[in-house]
């Protein structure tokens, strides 16, 4: 589509420069290109093209396949990991709440990175760290091995060769969240410039979108259920992810069934909420109204199963009515939400279903077939003749999928809109930006150094009136975009979770 182009055109440039978004505008707009055409078609020279290319690989955000004759490359761009590039922030704040400030040090310093050696990324972060001591080095080993164990962190694919000369990228399955042993004394060595053998040399490791999104989803689910229900309920449903995660594969539309009696014991050995215990019966015959879990057979207390994809599709009809009542109003919604109930109905028959007047009814309607949230479909009754001409009745129906297309697309408006606005007002007020961090350094290092208040005072008047009250509404635009981008995205996920 071309606003999801023009979003990821902008990420790209944003984080790598004009000529790796050169490259990869070039990439959207073909499904795959061998490297002589994209040079052709760019303009670029050779080493600018491979180095785009190199850097595009290393990050995650394109791949590279062989060509139907197994004579060369064709490389594509990955759109979709274009995107995620937004969610990183969200990704070291998710490690930095489950983890720690050091957990969080490293997965930053593999995100800047974007695909590394586990050695060089503990030592990166160790060099980061201000406060340390001689067992930092060792319990940053430890957390990433706690990352990969906890599979928030993946082994990069390794190039295996085929047809004796050309290479693929394959992953080493058996191996995947494996780290190597590394001795605490190489890796002392390392940080000290000694020359010393890396010890895990040419074994990577990437982010592991995957895991984050599993916690994501995990999260909007527990969240619905807490709105809906209340906090014993979000409880009792982490838990029944906790099991589906272990008897199911992740992204599995439905789960396999999971027994009351599990269940029971898991919150008894985990959870210390006495209430959610006593009533955990009750809370899972709620659960079972609501259409967050299936009774799949009754032996054994019961068995129920977790519908993921109906729990998004009911997440997402929730996320269209609430669009609906920002931009059009309660009544609207009404209307909407009666022509999905009915499937097919009639004009006359939705201001009757709807208790909305006639008039107003009609207005709505067709706005909104207007702004392509109704289809209409016209039925031709059979006449002629002598019975008279032919009659018509027009139906309005509702397309969740084609909806939820439309606003994947007003989503990627929004985040460009929004990303190109914040990073015009940085690049108008740059200059006064950067005169407030200088002073905001200076006046640091002044209260460590111990001096007047006064004096400090005095420093930051150099900041005059104007400056400061402009400086305050960018930095607040700024703050209020970033918000708009995290909401857009979490709606994003949402409606990409109901398309898959």
């Amino acid at each position: 589509s071309i606003q999801l182009g023009k979003l990821c055109s902008r990420i790209i440039e944003q984080h790598f420069g004009e000529v790796v978004r050169t490259v990869a505008d070039d990439l959207f707009a073909s499904i795959a290109k061998p490297l002589g055409h994209i040079i052709r078609s760019t303009g670029l020279t050779k080493p600018e093209v491979s180095k785009s290319l190199a850097i595009l690989l290393k990050f995650g955000l394109a791949t590279f396949v062989l060509n139907k004759g197994h004579t060369g490359y064709e490389y594509q761009l990955l759109h979709d990991r274009v995107l995620m590039i937004l969610r990183y922030p969200r990704y070291v704040h998710l490690i930095q709440t489950k983890y720690g400030h050091e957990s969080a040090a490293l997965m930053e310093e593999l995100i800047r990175a974007g695909s590394q050696t586990a050695s060089y990324i503990i030592l990166k972060s160790f060099a980061n760290i201000d406060a340390k001591d001689r067992n930092t080095l060792a319990m940053l080993r430890e957390k990433f091995g706690a990352l990969a164990q906890d599979r928030y962190i993946i082994r990069a694919p390794n190039l295996k060769s085929r047809d004796g000369e050309l290479t693929e990228l394959a992953y080493d399955d058996a191996n995947l969240f494996c780290v190597p042993e590394l001795e605490l004394r190489d890796l002392n060595e390392l940080h000290e410039g000694k020359s010393t053998p890396v010890p895990d040399e040419g074994i990577n490791w990437l982010v592991n979108v995957e895991q984050f999104h599993l916690d994501f989803r995990d999260g909007i689910v527990t969240g619905a259920v807490e709105r809906m229900i209340d906090a014993n309920a979000s409880e009792c449903m982490k838990y029944l992810l906790e099991l589906m995660f272990e008897r199911t594969k992740p992204w599995e539309a439905v789960s396999n069934p999971i027994a009351l009696v599990d269940l029971r014991q898991r919150c008894e050995k985990k959870s210390q909420n006495v209430e959610m215990l006593r009533f955990l019966d009750q809370y899972m015959t709620v659960l079972e109204s609501n259409e967050f879990i299936t009774k799949y057979d009754n032996k054994g207390g019961g068995q129920f199963t977790v519908n993921a994809k109906k729990i998004f599709e009911q997440l997402t009809w929730s996320c269209i009515e609430n669009i609906i009542v920002e931009k059009y109003g309660s009544k609207a919604a009404r209307i909407f939400r009666v022509i999905r109930m009915k499937r097919f109905i009639e004009q006359e028959e939705i201001q009757k279903e709807a208790m909305v007047p006639a008039k107003e009814a009609k207005q709505l309607t067709y706005k909104l077939m207007e702004e392509n949230f109704l289809l209409i479909q016209t039925i031709r009754k059979p006449g002629g003749g002598s019975a008279g001409a032919p009659k018509s009745f027009f139906l309005f129906y509702v397309n969740q999928r084609q909806i939820v297309s439309m606003l994947l697309e007003s989503c990627y408006k929004a985040l460009y809109n929004s990303i190109t606005r914040s990073t015009h007002d940085k690049a108008v007020n740059k200059r006064l930006i950067e005169k407030s961090q200088r002073l905001d350094s200076i006046v640091e290092t002044m209260k460590e150094r111990g001096e007047s208040e006064a004096y400090i005072n005095e420093i930051l008047e150099t900041l005059t009136p104007p400056e400061q009250e402009i400086l305050k509404k960018v930095k607040l635009r700024v703050k209020s975009l970033y918000s708009a981008e995290i909401g857009i995205d979490e709606t994003i996920f949402i409606l990409k979770l109901n398309q898959e």
